[in-house]
């Protein structure tokens, strides 16, 4: 088997192109602004998108990311230039940071996402069903990993939590510290695929990359006493090969997940099904009658918190695809219902302060 092999090419890839003439595949491993590593047959090389690439490119989500295959050309002064793209078979993606409303690739071409949590304090469900959105749509499977257990007191009260939140999905309970569960993981990485490590500050995915390495390389180190809060370690995505032959990415800790794409109806399968039963087929399940999302909530069949963070999800999905002039509207029907209702309620709160 060759170097790139290992590092998951397949026969697809290779007859996807047949006059490579002077150019030859490679594979991403790292990042770091407009610099990327790639792996090749001859090794790594650090490279760059050419002139022409860069010109052609109209959205964010269009340059390479870590996991890409790309075909290169290699300068006399042995730098890679990246002159094709190949179409990505499974894409994690989230919002870009700040205001702009533009995609952000986290990594892309994997098999499976664990989605890591930590069983102490910052535990949270909301949180699971917000990474599960992101992963269904991705095109690769999610599993969920609860680290840390050796700090949790009640780990079946956890588990029942996550009951409908991960529904359909597997669910790895671990501890580094105890060394618990690590075999279970390990199950999951196969030769030649590849696995991204997802979740918060702190939560021990490099802790954990670093056992199916069988050495401490990545950094790692202990959660902020006091509040459980983690520190980030891992500054940058990189993709690892494994001793058995399988492939990782590990990605920085995400404090804050702007959805970007999403798949709800397979997150949320249960509010899904509840829907079809609704009187009107666009029930927004807030205020209609004959909602039959809120009557499973009245009666207790539906987790009123899991409905809220549904609609939570929803909306921030539909601000993703809209321009700043269609997202300010939306947001003042939100709160005022339309731009009519906001200016009479500024007019009445002008009159009040004349008073």
């Amino acid at each position: 088997m060759n170097i790139i092999e290992k590092y998951g090419f397949t026969d697809e890839i290779k007859s996807s192109e047949n006059n490579l003439g002077k150019l030859i595949w490679a594979r991403v491993t790292s990042q770091h602004r407009d610099l990327y590593q790639v792996v090749t047959n001859q090794g790594f090389v650090q490279a760059k998108i050419s002139g022409k690439m860069n010109h052609q490119i109209v959205n964010t989500t269009e340059y390479p990311a870590v996991g890409d295959w790309v075909l290169i050309s290699v300068e006399a002064n042995a730098t890679g230039i990246i002159r094709k793209l190949w179409p990505r078979k499974s894409i994690l993606a989230r919002e870009a940071s700040g205001n702009d409303s533009s995609g952000q690739i986290i990594a892309s071409n994997i098999d499976t996402i664990f989605i890591c949590m930590s069983m102490n304090t910052n535990f949270n469900p909301r949180r699971v069903e917000r990474y599960l959105t992101m992963a269904w749509d991705s095109g690769a499977t999610p599993v969920v990993v609860l680290t840390k257990s050796d700090l949790c007191n009640d780990i079946t009260a956890k588990l029942q939590e996550l009951e409908d939140v991960c529904m359909g999905v597997d669910t790895v309970v671990c501890s580094f510290e105890m060394k618990t569960g690590l075999d279970e993981l390990s199950a999951y990485i196969k030769p030649q695929k590849t696995v991204a490590f997802i979740g918060s500050s702190g939560v021990g995915k490099s802790s954990l990359i670093n056992w199916l390495l069988g050495d401490a390389e990545l950094e790692t180190k202990r959660v902020r006493k006091g509040d459980d809060k983690g520190r980030h370690t891992t500054t940058s995505r990189q993709l690892i090969l494994l001793p058995n032959g399988g492939i990782v990415i590990d990605t920085p800790g995400m404090r804050e997940l702007q959805l970007f794409i999403g798949n709800l109806s397979k997150t949320f399968e249960d509010i899904t099904q509840l829907a079809k039963k609704c009187r009107f087929r666009d029930c927004s399940h807030q205020n209609e009658p004959g909602c039959a999302v809120k009557e499973a909530v009245k009666n207790g069949r539906l987790d009123a918190d899991r409905l809220k963070s549904y609609l939570k999800l929803q909306r921030e999905m539909s601000y993703s695809k809209m321009n700043s002039r269609q997202l300010e509207n939306e947001k003042i029907n939100q709160a005022f219902g339309s731009k009519k209702a906001m200016k009479k309620s500024r007019q009445h709160m002008q009159r009040i302060k004349r008073r």
